[in-house]
């Protein structure tokens, strides 16, 4: 819930929650669940003589909530989100190739004394 008419703001990273950040909320979600354990607890011994069928329930909540609870908070960081792939590899910038060029009987040197056309003075 952003303010009413005020500039929109843009998330310019993908970067993660901070660690420090990562973990409180990690442990607000243990205490809560532990929380709702106890209270289903104390309520299988309160209901226990009153409502059976209601006492089990809680006590299985009770007897469940613990290792749902460990599984959640050791569930490790969430994604980041929108981060460009690491496995992206741009492709290779390919040098285009010259034009030949053919060569007019007026743009060839000169030919030596003796030589013959297409010979030069130095292949030898």
């Amino acid at each position: 819930m952003g303010k009413q008419g005020g500039p929109e703001v843009f998330q310019i990273t993908g970067a993660r929650t901070g660690l420090t950040d990562d973990v409180r909320g990690r442990q607000r979600r243990y205490i809560v669940s532990m929380s709702i354990r106890t209270v289903s607890v104390v309520l299988t011994v309160v209901l226990w003589n009153v409502e059976r069928p209601l006492a089990w329930a809680t006590l299985v909540v009770g007897l469940l909530l613990p290792y749902v609870a460990v599984v959640f908070a050791n569930g490790g960081r969430e994604n980041a989100p929108n981060l460009p792939s690491t496995s992206y590899v741009p492709p290779l910038a390919r040098p285009a190739l010259e034009p030949s060029r053919v060569e007019a009987a007026a743009e060839r040197p000169p030919a030596a004394a003796g030589e013959a056309p297409g010979e030069h003075a130095d292949a030898g």
